[in-house]
């Protein structure tokens, strides 16, 4: 079912009465427009004042800010958790835009892939779920440049819609993403076919352009354009990992901390909050630049959750902020490559044991045609085992390939020559897998010489058995010793189960890897019967 706004249209004359009109009525986790027209005036419209308070019938409060749209329209936009009835009263600097009241009624939610905004397990603290108790289990896309694909469209957005597609059909749901990206001083630009380069795109959020821009005033055809981004991601129940800023893609921002600054970081916060496919992320690699420190990255944060009434979920692209400020993010955000990705995954959760972890790039870039960015790993099955090292940790993992994680966006992937196309099919693999067994009842362990495993602890023992091991060898978990157990295996580049053995273990596992697996990674499962 597609996405849907309900738009609540208030007049501002000195008659209208909006208590005397009929409510208005949508389910909850739909994103709400009520939408008043008056003139800026002498005011700055990207500052002054503006928003209303919504109050339940229950008696909660939430004061939302809205924000300017143009040609004198005003808008609030509020995404209500609660079924039942609210009424909401606006404020406003503007007295044309104050004290304007009505009625919304939400049922409940009937749309099969709405699940409400996601949130920090309430029972595994290291897990995410949806607000009306699905498990969520992230895997995110890099796609800094989505904003671009089709900017400078001013109706549509048939591009940014096809790669969202292909996201959709191979269970990507979350995607890494920035407000705004420039240009990126790496890659083989000359290999690059022009239609899909989208680096140096004219679209830009300040006024003027991003060689010459003008901080004073924001482009608000800029953000209309991102409005359909952001809500066909919702459509998909796609996530989307907002980096407000990025330090490292030639952006021409205003001073930290400027006026300007907090216009533009006010206006996203404003105008994006309502989504509950939204979680932010203040910077990518925030601190690696130089541009800030951790006093900036403080009271930005600071400033959004002053604003954010929606409270969605915050982190930050930078693992020496998240360490030295753990209880300022919902989940910690780090940049793992190294080989010894298990332990270092491991040691994140046990620093940080109350948090979800989330490797935002664990050094593998999928390689196509010609190189953007090679990192550390490029090999596909290489980067696979990998995400799934991520997960064995107990942590959550990303997905890069080299030809949409920047600034060329292949948008049309599968029209590629087959030996150049991306192996999106092995996450979707690795996501069916994981529909299967739910991973917030299921934690890290390692036994005696085994290999990694993620556990219940009572009768499910899933193993990875890295590549290059012959064998699912080591000691038996205590609740599978001297019982009755069934073996099973998977492999990650197919879906493919083998049969399933069952046999009584004592001591030792020494679970010969099936030939057809050959010297690549695999999962055993190993469930205990009685």
């Amino acid at each position: 079912m597609k996405f849907v706004q309900c738009i609540l249209i208030l007049l501002t004359t000195a008659t209208f009465n909006y208590a005397e009109a009929k409510d208005y009525f949508c389910q909850q986790w739909e994103v709400i427009e009520i939408s008043l027209h008056t003139s800026a005036e002498d005011f700055n419209p990207f500052t002054t004042e503006f928003g209303a308070t919504f109050v339940h019938e229950d008696g909660e409060k939430v004061k939302v800010p809205g924000f300017y749209n143009d040609d004198d329209d005003w808008l609030i936009r509020f995404s209500p958790a609660l079924t039942g009835q609210w009424t909401f009263s606006t404020y406003a600097a503007i007295p044309a835009l104050d004290r304007k009241s009505g009625t919304i009624t939400v049922s409940q939610n009937m749309q099969a892939n709405k699940h409400g905004a996601v949130k920090v397990h309430p029972e595994h603290a290291q897990r995410f779920i949806y607000e009306d108790g699905t498990s969520y289990f992230p895997l995110a896309f890099e796609l800094d440049w989505l904003f671009a694909l089709d900017a400078e469209n001013s109706s549509d957005i048939p591009r940014t819609r096809q790669m969202i597609n292909h996201l959709a059909a191979y269970k990507f749901n979350k995607v890494i993403m920035n407000v705004y990206a420039y240009e990126a001083n790496w890659g083989e630009k000359d290999k690059i076919d022009e239609a899909y380069n989208f680096a140096r795109p004219t679209a830009f959020p300040f006024g003027g352009d991003n060689e010459n821009p003008d901080h004073s005033t924001l482009n608000i055809d800029f953000f209309k354009h991102f409005d359909r981004v952001i809500a066909t991601l919702n459509d998909h129940e796609i996530v989307s990992h907002l980096m407000i800023y990025v330090w490292n893609k030639n952006v021409n921002w205003p001073v930290p901390g400027s006026e300007e600054d907090n216009m533009y970081f006010d206006y996203v916060v404003k105008r994006y909050q309502a989504y509950p496919n939204l979680i932010w992320d203040i910077s990518k690699e925030a601190l690696a630049y130089g541009r800030d420190d951790l006093d900036y990255i403080v009271e930005r944060i600071e400033r959004l959750k002053a604003l954010d009434a929606h409270e969605r979920l915050l982190t930050v692209h930078d693992y020496k902020f998240c360490y030295a400020h753990p209880e300022l993010v919902d989940f910690i955000s780090i940049q793992e490559w190294r080989p010894n990705l298990y332990y270092q995954m491991l040691q994140a959760t046990q620093t940080h044991p109350t948090k979800p972890i989330f490797n935002v790039e664990h050094g593998g870039y999928e390689q196509s045609m010609h190189t953007i960015f090679h990192g550390a790993y490029t090999d596909p099955i290489v980067c696979l085992e990998r995400s799934y090292t991520c997960i064995f940790a107990g942590t959550y993992t990303s997905y890069y390939w080299q030809n949409s994680a920047w600034y060329e966006v292949i948008y049309e992937p599968f029209s590629l020559p087959k030996q150049q196309q991306p192996k999106f099919e092995y996450y979707k693999i690795l996501m069916d897998f994981f529909a299967h067994y739910d991973y917030s009842e299921l934690i890290p362990k390692q036994y005696v010489y085994s290999p990694y495993c993620l556990t219940n602890e009572q009768d499910k023992f899933i193993f990875l058995v890295p590549s290059g091991m012959y064998a699912l060898q080591g000691g038996v978990p205590a609740p599978a010793n001297h019982q009755r157990i069934s073996i099973q295996w998977f492999n990650p580049l197919t879906g493919a189960y083998s049969e399933e053995r069952t046999l009584v273990l004592s001591s030792w596992m020494n679970f010969i890897k099936p030939e057809h697996l050959g010297n690549s990674f695999a999962v055993a499962i190993l469930t205990v019967i009685e």
